[in-house]
């Protein structure tokens, strides 16, 4: 039993400079959620995404409301 509930504490990131992506493995299917560079295309990986609870989770801390593109 929970007495206190968790504070869900919103991130933020360099919109202007950053996209957000999945970064997706054809070979085992294995998702990481990250931003990559919008002018180098660098990628830095936040989080493993395993389920749809995860992908929700990682948009509702970093106030994401439009869809993730994938890249491989």
């Amino acid at each position: 039993m929970k007495i206190f509930k968790r504070k869900e504490i919103t991130k933020t990131y360099d919109s202007e400079n950053l996209k957000p992506v999945l970064k997706c493995s054809i070979c085992t299917g294995e998702q990481v959620a990250g931003f990559q560079d919008i002018h180098t295309g660098k990628f830095e990986d936040v989080m493993l995404i395993c389920t749809e609870d995860d992908l929700k989770k990682f948009k509702s801390q970093y106030g994401i409301t439009e869809e993730v593109a994938k890249i491989y």
